[in-house]
């Protein structure tokens, strides 16, 4: 986490910073849905920074119908694939400790709107 806006994330909304797999599991599996922040390289991929921006106001729009956890570095990697959200920036959603979607790169706001809201539509098992 190299970006101020990535930093911001953890330091003004204190979300969690996820740095193992057990800080993920712990994280998802808890009651309710989850939102995991992947951001990639910040430094090579400007998108980063813009997700980084949008997801809070994601999470307002929303009215508390999620929680936000960034994904650091040292696992990012095994995240992705474990998800199959490979592409970076991403939100991995997860609910009850089970992945119920993934929304890669950055989108529209219509997008991110309908996407949203089709994920949280969605059960567990499905």
């Amino acid at each position: 986490m190299t970006h101020p806006l990535i930093d911001r994330l953890t330091s003004e909304f204190s979300w969690p910073h996820l740095d193992s797999a057990h800080d993920v599991t712990e994280f998802t599996a808890r009651p309710g849905v989850h939102v995991l922040f992947v951001p990639g390289d910040a430094a090579r991929n400007l998108e980063t920074a813009d997700v980084a921006v949008i997801l809070p106001e994601l999470k307002q729009a929303f009215q508390g119908r999620f929680d936000c956890g960034v994904v650091g570095d040292a696992i990012e990697q095994q995240v992705r694939e474990d998800t199959k959200v490979l592409k970076t920036p991403s939100l991995i959603f997860f609910r009850d400790g089970k992945m119920i979607g993934g929304i890669p790169r950055v989108r529209d706001w219509d997008e991110y709107m309908a996407r949203i809201t089709q994920i949280l539509a969605q059960t567990a098992d499905a």
